[in-house]
């Protein structure tokens, strides 16, 4: 890429990149006036639909009587499985292992079992109720725990990374401790539940309104249901209430419903799921049991690592192949293992499938990397973070630079991160004033902790890191833009609407930022693994980059000048010695039958993997950042309170650094929900009971840290050719939140006088944190693994 592109200019439009513009819809935001698909005029003769869910975790289906259902007043059509016209499977993978409706066999409570269509929703949702199921139960189990001890089969094929002898290093390292964590899984709460509008068009044809980061599946998914080619089916987003993941494939069967009735009834449908329907229905972010032994020296340097990652997948298989790939991708977090040996374990549960979450497996791998180093930390009797200094990678050219899976890390800035975070949080000082603290305590213990992030961006899946836009240029200058990116409140439109404003030179506001739709953009890659911006805002490029090219080329000709004497500045193009306005010289353009449209592509470059060898190089490149928290914890009751967080995050050369900020802030504080008051839990007939915000605690505005200090690294640039040097925002700063959980760890380790590591497992509720520090009181671990001992 021409660096040139990317200089700075003076902020004479209000569309330069790396300015802090705000969010195109933000005012709407506030004012309830953006529009979401429950915001659209209802077409005339509009039907409502409504699931039929199963009540059973594991059971054969022996007789449906659906009678009352279709009985009941404005009810016009009630369908099972057998009425699907194409194929009756909604699987993201294409491994028919999702039933759309569940026909002879059902495999977790809460599973779609038949739709009604009524006149209203309310008929719809209580037609529901009425349908008569025998079922013959089987055995069930809905945790990792019953999964392994019923020989549970595994819903895909695991991985293994593997470096170095890890066997012969662990037997060798003069000191070993062994251990496990449990950690939790988390429901995505976004504001804007699942919504589909489907609405028939002529012979084979039908539009769709759906709340989805994946557009192009859900147009696939449709197809196959309907049994009617991907051209006949047209899937727009204009945008989605938050996403996290949650809507990258759990979206797929409300479309496909939507679009069966609409078809076959020849209306409008609308499905909307309550909060309950949705919490129940669709997937979750996965939990995981980690069993890891490690070899280490009594400096607490990492010789060997060896551990197996068990997740909660639920019937099937969904995203959980790449979720718990990901998660040995992020084992290592921010440290160097010389000899190292990891395999996941994707385990089948009578449980809704667990789909993607913000971090995708990431989140859940890093933490155990974490607690490796902390329980490191104690067995040698250091600060943690030493340790984790001690065993970060090293620089380009060292030994200490390739990764688990065999890609060099090239682009480390953790320790320059983590130093300057260590400086301005003074970490040091506040850690010995709260030692002290402790010592005076009697109830009120303290806490405080300082850890990295390195996480890996791009899709693990090679095909997946591909993107297009279509660019329009107006006769009066103003520009249409579309791409395949979908905006849930991330800023993503804004964005690549910078891009485009600042390759022209004018104002955003000329920039009319349109819906993702798979008419204009095809064969698009879900907005996830925090690639939008990257891929979408390069495809932009892309194309004005072909315009621009047409322009110049008309202008040398025109005024007969020298292509590099055409130079586009705010609101105007030089020519020459002459100046004109950019919507007169479009103008001219347009009477000179310049081609004004443009089609951008845009492709991830350098990488590749090979999944069965466990080897590639998986990630363009490595986001980094990191967190210090102190928390202050009730050693009575165990509630905590967070007391101060500072974060210092790597962003590379922001494209919009007020929404990276708030992207970051958000992150952390979702971050923290998963890792304090966010706990699912399914009861002994395989229930869902924390389905409902009664039951299920986000964090509210009144949990974020009392003192909340949130920095962008300046200094950075993106060593790789991303546009305009930036780097993914989207994912990497949920895991800050870990230093709240360590935070925890430590003040719950004073009670015994900083001699055990607590073992907190995830989410650290209260409940939890007062166990942990009765068996501090007892001078016991938790009982789960075996301690640490000299080799």
């Amino acid at each position: 890429m021409d660096k040139s592109t990317f200089e700075d200019r003076k902020p004479i439009i209000s569309g330069t990149m790396h300015g802090s513009l705000r969010h195109d819809s933000a005012h709407k935001h506030v004012t309830g006036t953006a529009d979401y698909i429950d915001d659209i005029p209802e077409p005339a003769g509009l039907l409502h639909g409504a699931l039929g869910l199963s009540g059973r975790a594991h059971a054969e289906i022996l007789g449906i009587d659906l009678s009352a259902v279709a009985a009941y007043p404005g009810v016009v059509w009630v369908f099972t499985g057998k009425d699907v016209p194409g194929v009756n499977d909604v699987s993201s993978n294409g491994s028919h292992d999702e039933p759309l409706l569940a026909e002879t066999l059902v495999q977790f409570h809460g599973q779609p079992i038949f739709a009604v269509i009524a006149e209203t929703r309310d008929a719809a949702r209580r037609a529901a109720q009425l349908a008569k199921i025998d079922y013959r139960d089987l055995p069930h189990w809905s945790d990792i725990d019953g999964a392994l001890a019923n020989g549970s089969p595994l819903v895909i094929t695991p991985m293994t990374l593997h470096r170095g002898e890890p066997k012969t290093e662990m037997t060798n390292a003069a000191m070993r401790l062994k251990g496990q964590m449990r950690i939790g899984g988390q429901e995505h709460f976004y504001l804007e539940g699942h919504i589909a509008v489907a609405i028939p068009g002529e012979d084979d044809e039908v539009t769709v309104w759906s709340s989805t980061q994946h557009p192009s599946e859900i147009q696939h998914i449709v197809g196959h249901v309907l049994d009617i080619p991907s051209n006949a089916v047209t899937v727009n987003v204009r945008r989605m209430g938050g996403g996290f993941g949650g809507k990258e494939t759990q979206g797929n069967q409300f479309a496909a419903l939507a679009a069966i009735a609409a078809k076959k009834l020849g209306r409008a449908i609308k499905f909307r799921p309550d909060r309950d329907e949705d919490m129940s229905a669709t997937g979750k972010r996965h939990d995981f049991l980690v069993d890891y032994e490690l070899g280490f020296d009594a400096e607490g340097r990492i010789h060997a690592v060896d551990a197996t990652y068990a997740a909660r997948c639920g019937f099937s298989s969904d995203l959980s192949g790449p979720v718990t790939d990901r998660a040995l991708f992020h084992a290592d977090s921010s440290y160097f293992y010389p000899h190292v040996h990891l395999t996941s374990k994707p385990l089948k549960t009578h449980t809704v499938s667990n789909t993607a979450f913000r971090g995708f497996g990431g989140p859940q791998g890093m933490l155990g990397a974490e607690r490796f180093i902390e329980e490191i930390a104690y067995a040698v009797g250091k600060d943690p973070l030493d340790v984790r200094k001690l065993n970060f990678y090293g620089q380009p050219g060292s030994e200490r630079t390739l990764t688990p899976y065999h890609q060099e890390v090239e682009d480390n800035i953790i320790a320059r991160i983590v130093e300057e975070l260590e400086e301005t949080a003074e970490y040091r000082a506040r850690r010995n004033a709260i030692i002290a603290f402790n010592r005076d305590s009697r109830y009120i213990r303290k806490g405080i902790a300082l850890t990295p992030v390195k996480f890996g961006i791009s899709f693990t899946m090679t095909a997946f890191n591909q993107a297009g836009a279509l660019v329009h240029i107006y006769q009066d200058g103003s520009i249409h833009l579309n791409h395949g990116g979908t905006e849930m409140g991330q800023g993503l439109y804004t964005k690549v609407a910078q891009v485009l404003a600042d390759s022209f030179q004018v104002d955003i506001d000329r920039v009319k930022i349109t819906a993702t739709t798979t008419a204009k953009v095809p064969n698009t890659s879900a907005t996830a693994a925090s690639s939008g911006s990257d891929l979408n805002g390069m495809a932009a490029y892309d194309a004005a980059r072909q315009i621009k090219e047409r322009l110049v080329a008309f202008a040398a000709e025109k005024w007969e000048v020298e292509p590099a004497d055409v130079v586009f500045l705010p609101h105007r193009v030089r020519v020459g010695e002459i100046e004109i306005p950019f919507p007169d010289f479009i103008k001219q353009a347009y009477f000179a039958r310049v081609q004004l449209s443009a089609a951008g592509f845009y492709k991830t470059p350098k990488i590749h993997w090979d999944r069965k060898a466990g080897r590639g190089t998986p990630f363009y490149y490595f986001a980094y950042g990191a967190s210090c928290t102190e928390v202050s914890i009730d050693t009575l009751t165990g509630e905590y309170l967070i007391d101060r967080t500072d974060i210092l995050h790597d962003v590379g050369r922001s494209l919009n650094p007020a929404i990276d900020l708030g992207q970051v802030e958000g992150a952390f504080v979702q971050g923290l929900g998963w890792l304090t008051t966010e706990e699912l839990w399914w009861d002994d007939k395989g229930r869902l009971r924390t389905h409902a915000p009664s039951t299920y605690k986000i964090p509210l505005a009144s949990d974020r840290p009392k003192i909340f200090n949130v920095r962008l690294a300046e200094w950075s640039e993106n060593t790789e050719a991303t546009i305009g040097r930036s780097k993914a925002v989207g994912e990497p700063p949920l895991m800050l939140a870990i230093s709240v959980l360590e935070a925890l760890s430590m003040a719950v380790a004073s009670v015994a006088n900083y001699k055990v590591c607590p073992r907190l497992d995830a989410p650290a509720t209260p409940e939890r944190v007062l166990m942990a520090v009765e068996r501090m009181k007892r001078g016991v671990g938790d009982g789960n693994a075996s301690g640490w001992f000299v080799g």
